[in-house]
């Protein structure tokens, strides 16, 4: 264990062994470099230290080499080499209590968030949105809060989009303006998530971080692992979703104070992709998650290659620093080197900038807090072996560790219950179902009415003929006698003139 008597963590050595305060851990850490010159390995042994002192630890492994945490190392020359000249004794090779996570589900228990719980500002972030389509997202969570409507899935989001278009002018007196063209670019928006398999996470059972605070039956912290190698294909995907885990975390943990180890140490690799891209007031919800969370006993470390991709705001708020080589062939890689080197306390034994570029793999300069939080004057040190093992595991040993894992039944199905979707589809059938029975009851009125008139028509007509008929047969007796009459008369006349 690489723990002195103290309680401190021992990390490096140069012209003296180095230690990292685990009081101060919680002021943040950053370990860069260019590719190839050892970050990963100081990742582990960093990570393999706050398990053995009892704190939990999430790693995003995005090349899959994290994984061999769950075997022991196993001997070579590089690590006997360290061993050997670093006067580390007792030395052992072992394995950590490891927990496999993976959002698509195949290398890992699958990771799961619902729509309301990612929030209207990391949703719009992920899907691109501009900052009017942005206010029409807030107006549909806001709409679906106060309405009691869950919105877990893609689906139930795109049935209140709907919804709230159908009934756009019913909103828009208390709510605000709602245009079909923002409904329509949100809706297109979603499709392109769902292509990049966004689909896949947005449900439930959703991810409990508190399932990360947990220890092996020997006390070492549990080092949870996202697997990230297909994640990682989508940037702006992975890193919404591992900044999504920082703000779960803030929002899970009270206050905490000043403690003499962090409650869990949450490692960011690519930390670059946080940033890319984010818009100001983004950035500044990330400033503040990470100047606050401190105070909740989180330790977060980012893990880059060139310093300079973390904006000064954050770097401010970051205490221990590891830094690998660096590049300097262009002129941006060296107004790099030049800005790492300026962030160190000066060693006059040697020039910083210069130290940068001669770097082996495996060492770094490096600078750590004191216990007052106090940065220590940069040293050029050799970072100690991890005890786990440096490759990759097979797919099959990390089905292994799920199988074994005690969540394995809590994350394994997927459930769909009753959330927006389902109502607002049950309510739009009820309305479809209403609407038909009145067209129903209205066409039968009309035809119940037709009805009527043609049965009054048909009566007045009857009675018309039926007053026709008895005024034709008296006109016809009347005739009759009047023929008759006339018959007489005619008779009477002929026969008078006959008789005449």
């Amino acid at each position: 264990m690489y723990t002195s008597e103290n309680g401190k963590l021992w990390i490096a050595t140069g012209s003296e062994r180095i230690y990292l305060e685990p009081s101060m851990a919680n002021r943040h850490g950053l370990i860069a470099g260019a590719t190839g010159t050892g970050k990963t390995v100081t990742l582990k042994v960093i990570a393999e230290s706050f398990s053995e002192m009892g704190v939990p630890v999430f790693i995003a492994d995005i090349k899959g080499d994290v994984s061999g945490m769950c075997l022991p190392g196993s001997e070579n020359k590089h690590i006997r080499r360290s061993i050997d000249t670093m006067g580390i004794e007792n030395f052992d090779y072992t394995s950590f209590p490891v927990r496999f996570f993976d959002v698509y589900g195949k290398l890992g228990h699958p990771v799961r968030t619902t729509i309301s719980d990612m929030g209207p500002e990391l949703l719009s972030r992920l899907l691109g949105l501009t900052d009017v389509q942005n206010g029409v997202l807030r107006i549909v969570f806001r709409i679906a809060d106060d309405k009691g409507l869950m919105l877990l899935d893609l689906k139930d989001l795109r049935s209140m989009l709907l919804h709230v278009a159908d009934n756009a002018a019913e909103y828009k007196i208390k709510y605000g303006n709602v245009t079909a063209q923002s409904i329509g670019a949100i809706q297109r928006a979603l499709l392109t998530l769902e292509d990049e398999g966004g689909d896949i996470f947005f449900g439930e059972p959703a991810l409990d971080i508190a399932d990360w605070f947990d220890w092996g039956d020997d006390g070492r912290g549990v080092m949870n692992i996202l697997e990230c190698a297909e994640l990682f294909q989508h940037p702006l995907l992975y890193s919404t979703f591992l900044l999504w885990m920082l703000t779960e975390l803030y929002e899970l943990l009270p206050e905490a104070g000043d403690l003499d180890k962090p409650k869990i140490a949450f490692f960011f690799d690519e930390a670059h992709l946080l940033f890319n891209d984010a818009p100001k007031a983004l950035l500044e919800k990330v400033e503040q998650v990470v100047r606050l969370i401190r105070s909740k006993g989180v330790s977060v470390w980012f893990i880059t290659q060139n310093p300079m991709d973390i904006p000064e705001s954050v770097l401010a708020q970051i205490g221990n620093r590891v830094q690998h080589a660096l590049r300097a062939y262009t002129p941006n890689e060296q107004k790099a080197i030049r800005a790492a080197a300026k962030s160190f306390r000066v060693n006059e034994s040697f020039n910083t900038e210069t130290v940068l570029q001669e770097l082996a793999t495996g060492e770094a300069l490096v600078s750590v807090l004191d216990e007052k939080g106090i940065p220590g004057i940069v040293q050029r040190a050799g970072i100690l072996p991890p005890k786990s093992s440096m490759n990759a595991v097979e797919p099959a040993v990390i089905g292994t560790v799920v199988a074994n894992s005690p969540l394995k039944d809590k994350y394994h199905e997927a459930v769909d219950r009753e959330s927006a979707y389902e109502i607002l589809t049950a309510a739009a059938a009820e309305a479809e179902k209403q609407a038909e029975k009145e067209a129903k009851e209205k066409e039968e009125a009309k035809k119940k009415e037709e009805e009527e008139k043609q049965k009054e028509k048909e009566k007045k007509k009857a009675a018309s003929k039926k007053k026709t008929s008895a005024f034709e047969k008296a006109a016809a007796n009347t005739m009759s006698t009047i023929g008759r009459e006339v018959g007489k008369q005619l008779i009477r006349g002929i026969f008078g003139n006959l008789k005449k």
